[in-house]
């Protein structure tokens, strides 16, 4: 009997980590689970069918821009193009977009702590609402399908300079503007980028030359053009 004792007693203190591990195990799949709408809203943003960007607005704590996305006449998405690099304002945006997918217009409150971008978010997010409204005027066929005038982005592209990223605006099926919504802050970039996107309305496709010292740029502009024309189905 008195051998019997240490042997249940070691069986017992087996089991502990057994039974500790369970929750372990529960906890690690529920951040799994939680992480996968994330990925699925960005990805529907990237498709970008229907999309308008706001005015960039200044503020005194720096320029915000606001760009949203619709799935038929609702608002699926709200993407920050410009924002002030502060940490009020870093926990005010998603405050900010929430409120905007409740309400679906600009009627939203101000962030405590967070006014001057909240009055910046709204002016540049109505803006945004007033561009579907004319497009929608304009053709009210095309507002069916989406928006008369459809704003697709490209994918960023990182480059030894720095990342590329293009925004491509389509009137129909012709490419009418493009903006770089991220390039490389050096002096061949800034140069390059004005014939670049010469190049692109001229051509009407990713079919543009390499501007002569700024080839790594040039490289990732075409490839992230490519990626908006894809999108767009062009």
């Amino acid at each position: 009997m008195k051998r019997a004792i240490p042997v249940l007693v070691l069986s017992v203190a087996g089991l502990i980590p057994v039974w500790r591990y369970e929750p372990s195990t529960g906890t690690t799949s529920t951040a799994e689970a939680a992480s996968t709408p994330s990925g699925s809203s960005s990805s529907s943003v990237s498709a970008g069918s229907a999309t308008f960007t706001g005015s960039t607005v200044a503020t005194e704590k720096g320029d915000v821009q606001v760009r949203i996305t619709y799935d038929g006449d609702r608002i699926t998405a709200v993407t920050m193009l410009k924002q002030p690099d502060h940490p009020q304002t870093t926990a005010a945006v998603p405050k900010l977009i929430a409120e905007t997918l409740a309400a679906q217009s600009a009627d939203i409150d101000t962030v405590s702590g967070a006014t001057v971008t909240s009055d910046g978010y709204r002016e540049s997010l109505q803006a945004a609402l007033d561009a579907k409204a004319a497009a929608a005027s304009a053709s009210p066929s095309a507002s069916a399908a989406g928006s008369a005038s459809q704003t697709v982005s490209g994918s960023t592209v990182a480059t030894e300079k720095g990342d590329v990223q293009v925004e491509v605006t389509f009137e129909g099926d012709r490419i009418t503007a493009v903006t770089m919504l991220k390039q490389p802050d050096h002096p061949q970039t800034t140069a390059a980028v004005p014939k670049l996107i010469a190049e692109t309305l001229a051509a009407q496709s990713a079919d543009v030359d390499t501007v002569s010292g700024a080839t790594v740029t040039s490289d990732g502009y075409r490839e992230s053009l490519q990626a908006a024309l894809d999108a767009k189905g062009a």
